[in-house]
């Protein structure tokens, strides 16, 4: 039916029925009923972007963890330019809209959640339900991927580092993808909440399949394209964005240009508003070299990466590059930067080579030497499919999250009784 602006049509919730028999024993007796919501971009959100897709992922681990997953509000409170008459707009809005869910759910027991999970939190964009909501109704409060950066507390976000603090602070959990933001968050939790490692998974079956089929995936590009099979192809997979996209495409073409002297093609999927400026950048640095697929779905996505020979990106300021990840799941080394979470994706020297930060003469000494190195490369690219399929797969993270929110709902269970006001 439909709901009130911000809010998701209720019951919202699916249950998977395709998971293996294995994942389900000893897991229904836990099954919870959890409310969803990523303050950044909501995994409904028309614009594809690593957000997106990870919201999707946390939504499938958890279901197939055995719960049921209402995603409760496509509510943005993203705030890029620090417009502090904005966010205090934002802010009332959240307000109105966790109302209005708790109104809801006060009012219809069958959908009331035992758990609110919120992903990606940060001082541009906080979460304005979740704490209030949990605390209201008296149920754990869990956070996916938040930020906290003590230079925020003053100047056009403070209002969103603040609101980031007090929900890092309410939360009787915190999933950190990567080390990245490991100390960050130990100082706002104190000690007193858990913060523990959740790391970038992904369902591997595509990319699995479409590597068992690299042979047709590549004549098929290199018909429709012109490619020569017969040279290297890296593979760029990447929106083409202003700021960091861009800022990464830039540091891209200046490695490229390094690498004038060997045979290969650059294969990239992706576009975006910075296109004109990007094709130009790759054309006078490496001629001729650069091959734009414009952007690609995710079935059209995993034969490219099946396709190619190496992956590489830059990665400036990216949290760990969910395009990695894919890549190698097809058998893909990396090439990348030791920036961020990056090295909790790539393993340097195993699945993939990383530079250093922001070096395009790295960056180009790591790519020329598996580009010189054929054999390198597939071994790179069979340790990368392994590392994904054992170690980084949806099913991986719904037994990680099976096993650390199995405790969080007996203890808020008997606090429904007594919920208190909304703020």
């Amino acid at each position: 039916r439909a709901a009130p602006k911000g809010l998701a049509p209720q019951p919202a919730g699916r249950r998977y029925t395709s998971a293996p028999v294995g994942v389900w024993i000893g897991i229904l007796e836990c099954s919870m009923r959890i409310a969803f919501y990523a303050p950044l971009k909501s995994p409904t959100h028309g614009t594809p972007s690593g957000d997106r897709r990870v919201g999707r992922l946390l939504m499938d681990a958890l279901q197939m963890a055995g719960h049921t997953v209402d995603l409760v509000s496509d509510f943005r409170s993203f705030d890029g330019s620090g417009d502090v008459q904005r966010q205090a707009r934002l802010r009332n809005e959240g307000a109105t809209i966790a109302r209005s869910l708790v109104q809801r759910w006060r009012e219809g027991a069958d959908t009331r959640p035992d758990l609110w999970f919120t992903y990606h939190l940060y001082y541009k964009a906080p979460d304005w339900l979740g704490p209030d909501v949990s605390a209201a109704l008296g149920i754990p409060y869990v956070i996916a991927e938040a930020s906290y950066a003590p230079k925020r507390s003053s100047g056009r976000w403070a209002m969103g580092h603040a609101a980031s603090a007090r929900a890092i602070g309410a939360a009787a959990l915190l999933l950190c993808p990567t080390g990245d933001d490991v100390a960050g968050l130990q100082l706002v939790a104190c000690g007193h909440t858990p913060v523990l490692r959740l790391p970038p998974f992904l369902d591997p079956t595509p990319y699995q399949a479409a590597a068992r089929d690299r042979a047709a995936h590549r004549a098929s590009l290199s018909a429709a394209h012109g490619l020569d099979a017969a040279c290297a192809w890296m593979v760029v997979a990447a929106m083409m964005r202003l700021g960091d996209k861009l800022a990464s495409y830039t540091l891209l073409a200046a490695a490229l240009a390094r690498l004038g002297d060997l045979p290969w093609r650059l294969v990239i999927a992706g576009d975006g508003p910075a296109r004109a400026e990007i094709e130009i950048l790759l054309e006078r640095a490496a001629p001729g070299r650069a091959c734009f697929l414009g952007q690609c779905g995710a079935q059209a996505m995993a034969g490219v990466y099946a396709a190619g020979d190496l992956c590489i990106w830059p990665a400036v300021n990216e949290a760990y590059g969910m395009a990695m990840l894919e890549a190698q799941a097809a058998g893909l080394p990396v090439v990348s930067c030791a920036v961020r979470g990056v090295p909790d994706v790539v393993c340097d020297g195993v699945t993939g080579l990383l530079a250093a930060p922001g070096d395009a003469q790295d960056l180009a000494r790591c790519a020329r030497l598996l580009l010189l190195d054929p054999a390198r490369r597939v071994r790179m690219g069979q340790a990368a499919a392994r590392f994904v399929g054992r170690e980084r797969s949806t099913e991986q993270a719904a037994g990680t999250l099976k096993h650390l929110l199995a405790g969080l709902n007996h203890g808020a269970a008997t606090q429904q009784p007594g919920d208190a006001a909304l703020p």
